[in-house]
């Protein structure tokens, strides 16, 4: 059993910047890779970023360049660094953990980017 529990989200200007941190408790050694997802008003949730254990990251086209996924093993904790956000990343942002067997979802928090 894993327990994934986001923070960071909150309100900020377009161009501002935020972290997001997403700490793991529980059976963590066999996580294989830890994603961001977001989820906008009327859209389906899509990827945002992704680590893998070994630290190999990749990113959605449309963050590439802004956005930074990192891993501090010693905290069992990912982050997710955005900057440059624009009013488009707008959404609740999801930490999703992947095992072999299944896959554990965090309950998410909410980044709003005021134009």
């Amino acid at each position: 059993q894993v327990q994934l529990a986001e923070s960071g989200g909150g309100l900020v200007q377009a161009g501002g910047s935020l972290r997001l941190s997403c700490a793991a408790s529980g059976s963590i050694f066999y996580i294989r890779m830890t994603s961001w997802y977001r989820q906008a008003p009327g859209n389906e949730r899509e990827l945002v970023a992704a680590i893998t254990r070994g630290g190999t990251a990749n990113y959605a086209d449309s963050v590439k360049g802004r956005f930074t996924i990192s891993r501090d093993n010693a905290k069992n904790t990912v982050y997710l660094q955005m900057n440059s956000l624009k009013p488009e990343d707008t959404a609740i942002y999801y930490c999703k953990a992947a095992f072999a067997s299944r896959d554990y979802w965090g309950e998410g928090t909410l980044v709003t980017v005021s134009s």
